[in-house]
C-alpha cells in the first residue's frame, strides 16, 4: 500500500512540475490548444437550413462585413483552409463563391452536420479531405460576413 501511495505522490508531483514549467513559458501551440479547449466548452449549436431567398448579395461589397469576415476566418477557419486553391485540411477557398451558391456556403458554415447528411457535394468533399469539418458555432450573421470575405477573396469589388 505504501508503494502505491508513494507512486501516486511521485506521479502527481511530476505532473505538477511539468505543468508549471510548461505554463511559465507557454508556447504558441500550447496557447492554441488552450484556446481550442475553451472553444469546445461552449455548447454546440446548429443552425437551421438557410434557403436561397434568405441570402441577398450586394455590389459593392460591404467592407465592414469583409473586415469582420476576415477576423472570423483568422480566428476559426485559417487553421484548415487557405485563401488559395491549395488544400490544407479542408479545401482552399479560392473561387469558392464562383463554384457554390451563397446559401450552400452559409449552410456549410453554420450547419455542417445537416450538409454532410443530405448534400452530395458536401459528402464528396468529406471523401476528398478525409476530415469532417467541425461545428464552429458560427451564427448566421457571422456566416454572411464570412461569405462577404470569401467574395472579396474571389475578386468581387
Amino acid at each position: 500500500m505504501k508503494r502505491k501511495s508513494l507512486f501516486t505522490v511521485a506521479f502527481l508531483l511530476t505532473g505538477y512540475l511539468l505543468f508549471t514549467a510548461c505554463n511559465d513559458q507557454q508556447s504558441g501551440a500550447a496557447q492554441h490548444a488552450q484556446n481550442a479547449e475553451t472553444a469546445t466548452e461552449q455548447p454546440e449549436t446548429h443552425g437551421s437550413e438557410i434557403k436561397p431567398e434568405e441570402v441577398t448579395l450586394t455590389t459593392p461589397l460591404n467592407q465592414e462585413w469583409v473586415s469582420n469576415g476576415k477576423a472570423i476566418y483568422d480566428m476559426k477557419c485559417q487553421s484548415c483552409h487557405k485563401l488559395t486553391d491549395e488544400r490544407l485540411v479542408g479545401p482552399g477557398w479560392k473561387g469558392v463563391t464562383r463554384r457554390r451558391e451563397p446559401h450552400w456556403i452559409m449552410n456549410m458554415i453554420t450547419n455542417v452536420d445537416m450538409m454532410l447528411e443530405k448534400d452530395p457535394e458536401a459528402q464528396k468533399l468529406l471523401e476528398q479531405c478525409l476530415v469532417r469539418m467541425p461545428n464552429q458555432n458560427i451564427a448566421k450573421e457571422d456566416a454572411r460576413q464570412i461569405l462577404e470575405f470569401m467574395r472579396s477573396n474571389d475578386g468581387v469589388k
